[in-house]
């Protein structure tokens, strides 16, 4: 998977769990919870979306690593990888 397919795949979770936010305004390195207003419970519901779109397990210690656009993309591909 490229690093723009996993990009729209990370975009399309957030957006289904998040309607009021627009893909088109979420710069790379907007935090979920500080810039994009986020509730744990909108994170743990990103978490089941990119699982099943995905199919990658995402542990609860590894969820900064989901925080922002660009740190999702290099994560995702790293666990879609190896």
């Amino acid at each position: 998977m490229t690093e723009d397919e996993i990009r729209a795949a990370y975009l399309t979770a957030l957006t289904s769990v998040a309607p009021d936010i627009e893909a088109e305004a979420i710069g790379p390195d907007d935090h979920l919870q500080e810039d994009l207003e986020l509730d744990s419970m909108d994170v743990l519901n990103l978490v089941a979306v990119l699982h099943k779109a995905l199919g990658v397990d995402i542990p609860e210690r590894d969820y900064p690593q989901i925080a922002t656009l660009s740190l999702a993309v290099g994560y995702l591909g790293r666990r879609l990888a190896g």
